[in-house]
């Protein structure tokens, strides 16, 4: 931001003037996470909230960096690493992205200006480029090939294999580099060398090449650093110092034909490694930094998990938890970076004394690690043996990895290292919910870190929720500008609103242009505003899926129209128990009361099979199938069936219908008051305001609580299952679901009444049928519901649907339908679909069909002529069907 609104560097402002920018961005945007959180209904102590650069936890950064250096753990050396020169900042292993080059692509690379020799400026990789190094005193070239054309300044060996014929006579002699004169070894190397690939002779680049780096140690090359912290060519570099490294690569390939050493290039396989923070193309560079031994801790860690002490869930990620810790690398903490925590080490020198400088390996010995500069003073008088007085101390300018103070999270918030009562009552912690694309990154330190420090797991479990991406499967990241913010789900946000985030980020101008194109496809209208309940209750939707949420806003506000369902049934039942008035013990006073009809039963069963269910899920943390029962629950069993059913029921305010009214409505009030209660762990908000406003609320005695949030989770009473209720209730929506597909086939009014006819098994569906006869003629729209009449009884002008083996429903149908107006109304889709269906057969008969028309195409044909074909019969029996009716009605 500081380099897109003033066009400066933080080297341009200098270290403390960029720490205060820092400092005044975090105080501007450091509470946005929380406000999301807040908006989102967490439910935290917030005034416990903590950043890892406030007081407490530098104190415990400090502390634990002291410890590892006196336990041995901790040391400084001079290693090959990742070097991000957009950063100017080593990076860890597991901070690099990987992208595989098929061959020869033209990339854009945003530390440099542009490649002159492309339209776009971008740059060429994946190519094999060879060239030729002049044996020393001879006529002869030894010919070698590089990706990176540019590392041939800093080659110092060039390795054969020493049983290769083509080179024995080479043995021992040197190559004269083209651009220094520099004399360049040739080595015999069976490890890093194949005879069978190209010409079996390789450069050898040990300060920019991990294989080349261990080829260097095992013969004693030299080390030679040809690139600057910004990725320029340094003075190692010959003529082409200053260059950046890929405008350096241009001009070697240049200077190589003009010597006649160049010898061609071709298409290559290869991998690139790219810094995850800035996107830039790593460097492997050897660099001094401060590196933690991790071989013991992680194998408490991987042994913590082998044995059961630490769950990890879900369970398929311990392969990979396994694979990174049993083959893990020693730890670069140190980052040349100036926001965050200054490591706490200094050089110390002898007033006077020179030569001494830090950047040479041979004084790694001058560095002290200590708690404070008092301490740091201390540690130098004993280690140099002079007086405070002569000492000077230099603190190391760089900073910690951002993840040494995120590992000491659970404990370092707890006022670790002292033993405060914090630490005492709450660590270790129990359960640590995160993604999991930072299950090493994050989760790995805080269990290595916390069996190191405290001898302690610092949790139980770890449960890693999936990544949420965009709907097209890509990974919500700045870079590709398809970031969501919550609070643009839960408020809603105009397109212009979200184009204008944009512009105001740190894209370059090329990608903002992409992803407004995304932006515009996506939300052309903009995002609807759903709430916090909805986005909740769709993300919990999501976790069914797996690894990846590919969020898809459409189905968010799917759940906005749930969430309008909840509050607009919940109301309109409120007035079905206005004047009832519950009690403490409402609901074991309705079970013992001996005035519940099947519908009740049916519905307090239900209700315990949701409890049950979601209290299962939540357990085993399968938050998707507790979204998907509670949703079924409200949905089908309260809004579709039972609301449905009582509504005659509490209607009839007449002394006869007395107690079945009031079972009616004890059971409504258990059933939405309890399953708010289920509900409210995922739509927080919504559930509380309706909780609120059910009768009864405040009067219920000392032991009702205040809030929902208070109140007692639902738990299954097995004695209160009622499985012949249920099965009762599914023979019933049965029989009632013919009732209204028999309606609708005949295009029955819904004020008109119909008198239907039911043929059903003996047994369980027959005793179902008549028992709950008043809830098939509710839910069916009946004026009357007949079940196994004689057939003489049953008139023949009937509408039938054959529901099963063992059920048959009739509607008499004589009186309500106009024959010969639905007959003309069917003959006219018939022409509308024998039309199409016609001229597709022509097609798909004509000369050269088969030969010219893919399989893919002749197959959706073939498909569509089927449907339409089907479409026609099912409109022809329709119409003999209605003909016969009115012939049947004609003669009646």
């Amino acid at each position: 931001m500081i380099m897109k609104e003033s066009n400066l560097t933080r080297h341009d402002l200098g270290r403390e003037k960029f720490i205060e920018k820092v400092w005044e961005w975090k105080a501007e945007y450091g509470n946005r996470i929380t406000t999301q959180l807040r908006r989102l209904g967490s439910s935290v102590d917030w005034s416990r909230e903590r950043f890892t650069m406030d007081d407490m936890c530098s104190k415990a950064v400090i502390e634990a960096f002291n410890r590892f250096h006196e336990d041995g753990l901790l040391y400084r050396a001079e290693r090959l690493g990742n070097w991000s020169c957009a950063l100017k900042s080593a990076i860890s292993d597991i901070e690099v992205d990987y992208i595989d080059l098929d061959g020869r692509t033209y990339l854009e690379v945003k530390t440099h200006k542009g490649n002159p020799n492309d339209a776009k400026g971008r740059y060429e990789f994946g190519v094999l480029t060879s060239f030729a190094y002049p044996v020393e005193d001879s006529g002869e070239q030894l010919i070698v090939a590089t990706t990176r054309l540019e590392t041939m300044l800093g080659d110092t060996a060039v390795a054969i294999h020493p049983e290769d014929e083509r080179y024995k006579h080479l043995h021992g002699k040197y190559v004269i580099h083209p651009f220094n004169g520099r004399r360049i070894p040739i080595v015999c190397d069976d490890k890093l060398v194949d005879m069978s690939f190209g010409t079996g002779a390789v450069k050898i680049t040990p300060a920019h090449d991990p294989n080349d780096y261990e080829c260097g140690k095992r013969h004693n090359l030299e080390f030679i650093t040809i690139l600057a912290p910004d990725g320029s060519i340094n003075h190692n570099g010959s003529q082409f110092e200053g260059m950046m490294r890929y405008d350096a690569r241009i001009a070697v390939e240049e200077a190589l034909k003009e010597k006649g050493l160049y010898k061609g290039k071709e298409p290559n396989k290869m991998r690139l490694g790219l810094c995850s923070r800035s996107g830039d193309i790593l460097e492997p560079m050897i660099t001094p930094q401060w590196y933690v031994n991790c071989d013991g801790m992680a194998k408490r860690s991987t042994d913590a998990v082998r044995n059961g002490e630490l769950k990890i869930l879900p369970a398929e990620h311990e392969k990979t938890w396994f694979q990174w810790l049993d083959n893990i690398r020693d730890w670069c903490v140190s980052r040349q970076l100036w926001w965050g925590h200054q490591i706490p080490a200094w050089f110390a020198t002898k007033k006077g004394e020179e030569g001494v400088l830090k950047t040479d390996m041979k004084n790694n010995d001058r560095w002290v690690v200590a708690r404070n500069e008092e301490d740091a003073f201390a540690k130098a008088v004993k280690l140099l043996g002079c007086s405070k007085d002569e000492i000077i101390l230099e603190r190391d300018e760089d900073v910690l990895d951002t993840w040494f103070s995120s590992g000491l999270f659970p404990f370092s918030v707890m006022g670790w290292p002292d033993n405060t009562d914090d630490l005492k009552a709450f660590y270790p912690t129990s359960l640590l919910e995160t993604g999991l694309d930072i299950l090493f990154f994050w989760v790995a330190r805080m269990v290595m870190m916390g069996l190191q420090l405290t001898d302690t797991l610092p949790f139980h479990t770890v449960y890693l929720h999936a990544m949420v991406r965009d709907k097209d499967g890509r990974k919500m990241s700045k870079s590709l500008g398809n970031v969501i913010d919550p609070l643009e789900v839960i408020n809603g946000c105009t397109l212009e609103t979200l184009l204008a985030k944009l512009d105001a980020g740190n894209l370059p101008a090329k990608e903002i242009a992409r992803a407004k194109k995304d932006q515009q496809a996506d939300f052309p209208d903009g995002i609807p505003e759903c709430g916090s309940d909805a986005l909740r209750f769709g993300l919990l939707a999501y976790t069914v899926q797996g690894r990846d949420v590919n969020l898809d806003m459409k189905r968010v506000v799917g759940y906005r129209m749930f969430c309008n369902k909840l509050w607009n049934a919940t109301r309109f039942a409120l007035q079905f128990v206005s004047d009832f008035q519950p009690t403490p013990n409402i609901l074991e006073e309705l079970m013992s009361s001996g005035k519940m009809a099947i519908r009740d039963k049916f519905m307090i069963s239900r209700l315990m099979a949701c409890s049950e269910t979601v209290n299962d899920c939540f357990a085993s943390y399968k938050f998707g199938d507790a979204q998907h029962a509670a949703y079924s629950y409200w949905m089908n069993d309260v809004c579709d069936v039972f609301l449905e059913l009582i509504k005659p029921v509490v209607y009839d305010k007449s002394e006869e219908n007395k107690d079945n009214r009031w079972a009616a409505q004890a059971t409504l009030w258990i059933a939405i008051e309890a399953g708010l209660r289920i509900l409210h762990p995922m739509m927080p908000f919504v559930t509380e305001e309706l909780w609120h406003r059910l009768p009864g609320r405040g009067t219920l005695g000392d032991a009702e609580p205040i809030s929902i949030m208070l109140a007692q989770f639902p738990e299954c009473t097995s004695a209160f299952r009622n499985l012949e209720s249920e099965e009762s209730m599914e023979t019933t929506m049965k029989i009632i679901r013919a009732c209204r597909s028999l309606r609708q086939q005949y295009n029955i009014g819904n004020k008109v009444l119909t008198h239907f006819f039911v043929k059903v098994a003996s047994g369980q569906p027959e005793d179902a049928a008549k028992s709950q006869t008043d809830d098939i003629k509710t839910l069916g729209k009946a004026s009357t519901v007949d079940i196994n009449l004689d057939e003489e009884s049953i008139p023949k002008s009937v509408g039938i649907v054959v529901v099963d083996e063992q059920m048959t429903v009739l509607m008499d149908i004589k009186g309500l339908v106009d024959y010969a107006a639905e007959i003309k109304k069917l003959e006219k889709q018939l022409t509308k679909t024998t039309n199409p269906m016609q001229q597709l057969e022509v097609k798909m008969a004509a000369p050269g069909y088969e030969d010219n028309v893919s399989e893919e195409v002749k197959a959706s044909n073939q498909e569509r002529l089927d449907g339409l074909k089907k479409k026609a019969t099912d409109i022809e029996e329709a119409i003999a069907n209605f003909k016969n009716l009115a012939e049947v009605e004609k003669s009646g």
